[in-house]
């Protein structure tokens, strides 16, 4: 994996711009420790960090074919496919890095090389003759992609922060910005940022831009389907597609991980990945997290039933892994916060972004790859939303079904619209839901809910996913994410897709024989959390401080008192602020990573 960026400029040399470009490259440092480069002529820059993973003694970038250079961040899963394809056109390859494979396609294909791309990805090709830019983002949208336009200068980049270190991008947030941060964070609206001038190119789209003009498209999206298969059918090519994907992403010239949290995606993952590593006469490694005294604190509740840690061990033994249990300090956990700020550019997913920052810092210290079991509950229904009749039919986010939390903690009268913003953010989203004629209402519901859970809820993980391993200096891959998966699931009947009314039931099924039946039919529960009060104590001293700070801007955003009751009573909330994983100690958390945003960047309000 890579960091990538480039400025297009009509107004500017950037030949004489070296401290711009190297301030860009540097704030990717992170994302490619083990080699830069950069093209730069007149009109344009192209900038590449390396993470080298594939062919590390080939693949320098920008790489340059006839008249396209290519700055790209990613990897391919079929790329043994194309490779062979393009060689049938006649295509002569120099590496066996997929970044050459990608370059060529689009040398043949054009835009249409997108559609025959398994994988990850984000990249830009700059046609040095034509002075035009091509950019292009994977379907689900698990890399990620960034840009600013202006009368006179285009600029992308994997990193907010990155475009931030560019002249003229100013870091600038409206009334719509503060609707972000408040009414839907850690959440976003697919193709926005908080940023007024920073925007995202969607999931499954590309973009062209040549003096001061943007063309973009959009080469996938789901498509409703009749679903001709049975059961038994459906568990069988369900255990294929997900088979597949693992194998596929296990490729790799430097070693290779799993992250095992003892539920059922995880263990599907290490299963898969153990076989494939012996038949090569190697062990796998796995690793988990936890927190310190965790144990001692842990209460069971609806979202969170049982402890990981009850689980890791059998299938570590199971399936024969060389295991690493990671137990994280609490306060180490809440310190963290401000530098998972820093790596997504915005507020984030509180002490679940810190959590997983530090916990990638001690994996990359032996591993530069892992993979990890994230997405299966949003394309399988996994959530409980998705089983509970009183919630699935709500018109509303279901994670986030009311904003009276969110007003609480703000002063009166602040965010007036909030209410509006959100409702239609939910509207638009619903109504991208392609349905069939035949559908019954609680299909077409399924439906709805599929696409909420995959713009919302897995976007918001997959941004966390990749802005806290990339801070780290390793590269995580996502197999549920496949979207041969994506497009299966989407069109299977409930009835198969929850099979035995249990969540995520055919995914059960498929890999029953193949899993302890306690791991297998081991009930949902979410990424570990930290019960620990010496937690929430180090959050509250730190909103504390933030309270003192008068001349922050967001000091008069918030209700102090409301604020102030809910560091006396971490517990009184009567909704989550977002799902399962954010609570009374999460809010203050981000409170914190709100303040953090507006120092770090100087974040200027336009509202």
């Amino acid at each position: 994996m890579c960091g990538i960026a480039g400025i297009l400029s009509d107004s500017i040399d950037l030949r004489q711009q070296n401290d711009m470009v190297w301030r860009v490259s540097n704030s990717l440092k992170m994302r490619g420790p083990d080699a830069h480069g950069e093209y730069i002529s007149r009109n344009a820059a192209l900038i590449h960090r390396r993470l080298s993973v594939i062919d590390p003694e080939n693949g320098k970038q920008p790489m340059r074919f006839g008249k396209y250079i290519i700055v790209y961040n990613g990897e391919i899963y079929n790329t043994d496919e194309i490779r062979r394809e393009l060689r049938f056109h006649g295509y002569v390859f120099e590496t066996n890095c997929d970044t050459e494979v990608v370059l060529k396609s689009f040398h043949l294909w054009q835009e249409n090389c997108a559609k025959r791309l398994n994988g990850i990805f984000a990249f830009g090709i700059y046609d040095m003759d034509n002075e035009e830019l091509f950019l292009c983002r994977d379907r689900i949208g698990v890399k990620p992609l960034f840009y600013s336009c202006s009368r006179q200068q285009f600029a992308f980049a994997s990193r907010i922060d990155s475009l931030l270190k560019i002249d003229g991008i100013e870091p600038v947030c409206d009334e719509n910005g503060l609707n972000e941060v408040f009414m839907l964070g850690p959440a976003k609206t697919i193709g926005k940022t908080p940023f007024r001038d920073i925007l995202e190119l969607e999931p499954a789209h590309y973009l062209y831009y040549k003096k001061g003009k943007i063309k973009k498209g959009c080469y996938w999206r789901l498509e409703a389907k009749a679903f001709t298969d049975n059961m038994s059918q459906a568990q069988e090519h369900t255990h294929f597609l997900v088979t597949d994907a693992i194998k596929r992403q296990l490729v790799s010239d430097v070693p290779i991980c799993t992250f095992l949290s003892g539920g059922l995606d995880s263990s599907i993952i290490s299963r898969v990945a153990s076989d494939y590593m012996n038949d090569r006469g190697a062990v796998l490694d796995t690793y988990s997290v936890d927190y310190k005294d965790n144990d001692k604190y842990f209460e069971s509740s609806l979202f969170q039933p049982n402890k990981d840690s009850d689980y890791i061990g059998l299938i570590s033994s199971y399936i024969d892994s060389d295991h690493h249990n990671i137990v994280l300090n609490n306060t180490d956990v809440a310190d963290a916060l401000i530098e998972s700020t820093f790596a997504r550019g915005y507020p984030g997913f509180t002490d679940v972004d810190s959590s997983l920052l530090l916990f990638c810092k001690e994996v990359v210290k032996n591993h530069k790859v892992a993979l990890s079991g994230e997405c299966a509950d949003e394309i399988f229904g996994g959530y409980p939303w998705y089983h509970r009749k009183e919630i699935l039919f709500e018109n509303t986010f279901p994670w986030s079904r009311t904003t009276d939390v969110r007003h609480s903690i703000l002063a009166d009268g602040f965010l007036k619209n909030g209410d509006e913003y959100t409702r239609n953010a939910y509207l638009s989203t619903v109504k991208k839901a392609d349905c069939l004629d035949t559908d019954s209402e609680t299909e077409k519901r399924m439906r709805e809910m599929f696409v909420l859970n995959m713009d919302w809820f897995m976007q918001t993980l997959l941004a966390r996913k990749d802005a806290m391993s990339m801070e780290a200096s390793l590269e995580v891959r996502v197999p549920f994410c496949d979207y041969r998966i994506v497009e299966y699931a989407y069109n299977m009947p409930w009835s198969i897709k929850s099979y035995k009314g249990r969540e995520k039931g055919i995914l059960r099924m498929a890999f029953d024989n193949e899993l302890p039946k306690e791991i297998t039919w081991r009930k949902k529960s979410p990424y570990p959390k930290t019960f620990n009060p010496e937690y929430t104590q180090a959050v509250s001293n730190m909103v504390r401080c933030v309270l003192t700070d008068k001349d922050c801007p967001l000091y008069e955003m918030l209700n102090l008192s409301a604020i102030n009751n809910l560091i006396d009573n971490p517990d009184c909330l009567s909704e989550p602020w977002y799902g399962q994983l954010m609570r009374g100690p999460q809010v203050l958390a981000y409170i914190v990573q709100i303040y953090t945003w507006i120092k770090k960047y100087n974040v200027q309000f336009q509202i």
